[in-house]
């Protein structure tokens, strides 16, 4: 499944490579380009991954690579043996943009995410001796351009939000240039501070990646966690624990980041260790288990 998801030709008969950074917007743009009837002579290719999370220290080499697959390894809640088809996906992908022919131009979809923005400049990194032309598309401003009213403002968090018709009118009257050798040796040197680090949280602040503690969004878990209490108290639930998976939902919905929930149900069964949560059900995945604060 995984191949045939990640399979690029490598005839170089297409005329156009999309790279996204995320399995929902790759399928809301492949459903735009049929709608254009362009499908076929213009590919996409999309990571699986979440950037936004997870070490990426020296991740354009394999050492830094076999790093964040152990550390994804440990917080993946691997119920449906998921983590190995992660990792030949990851591969596949890196190969993919490796092999891309010189001559078929590029746009690469970013929304105003640390996910996707770190992605951008590491793909940027792995295509550093190809002379392609190179454009990005900033899905979050260019939605805001194209769909915000006066009466209606909505920033996109990510670009699997835009639907493919939206996707396919920013497509078509996106007035986006190739990036100059200087804004990609600026984009590069970027990667290369990124590839520095050591933290495994990133977040999107000022238009800028900046790396955070991996306990940064525990306090934040836990007032929410609080407040529905406070709802389930006053509803007169008669459950006294809650599913994780309605604290996870509530937590991700009013962020205004991009993490996933495997990051926030790896640091739920964290809680739970230290004793801020308590738990029944089985930890083996996030639908089997409910949780509430510990008394006191």
């Amino acid at each position: 499944m995984v191949k045939e998801r990640s399979e690029v030709k490598q005839e170089g008969d297409f005329q156009m490579i999309h790279i996204l950074f995320g399995l929902s917007g790759a399928g809301s743009l492949k459903m735009a380009l049929k709608a254009m009837r362009v499908h076929k002579i213009e590919q996409i290719i999309a990571f699986g991954d979440i950037f936004s999370i997870g070490p990426v220290r020296m991740l354009h080499e394999k050492a830094g690579q076999d790093v964040r697959f152990q550390w994804m390894k440990n917080v993946m809640n691997d119920e449906d043996g998921d983590f190995q088809d992660y990792q030949q996906w990851f591969y596949n992908t890196v190969n993919q943009i490796h092999s891309i022919p010189v001559n078929v131009p590029i746009t690469i979809w970013v929304a105003d995410n640390s996910h996707e923005q770190t992605g951008l400049r590491y793909v940027l990194y792995l295509l550093r001796d190809k002379t392609n032309k190179i454009k990005v598309i900033n899905t979050t401003k260019a939605h805001a351009v194209h769909f915000n009213r006066p009466d209606i403002q909505y920033t996109v968090l990510k670009t699997g939000e835009i639907s493919p018709e939206k996707l396919q009118v920013i497509y078509e009257k996106g007035q986006s240039k190739s990036l100059s050798v200087h804004e990609r040796k600026e984009l590069e040197e970027e990667w290369l501070a990124l590839a520095d680090t050591k933290e495994t949280l990133r977040i999107w602040r000022n238009e800028k990646i900046k790396g955070v503690k991996e306990d940064y969004y525990d306090q934040y878990m836990i007032n929410m966690a609080k407040k529905l209490q406070i709802e389930r108290e006053r509803e007169q639930e008669p459950e006294k624990f809650m599913k994780s998976a309605r604290l996870i939902g509530e937590v991700i919905g009013y962020l205004d980041q991009y993490m996933g929930d495997a990051f926030f149900e790896y640091r739920l069964r964290k809680l739970i260790e230290k004793g801020v949560f308590e738990m029944e059900g089985n930890l083996k995945a996030m639908r089997y288990y409910s949780v509430r604060l510990a008394k006191g």
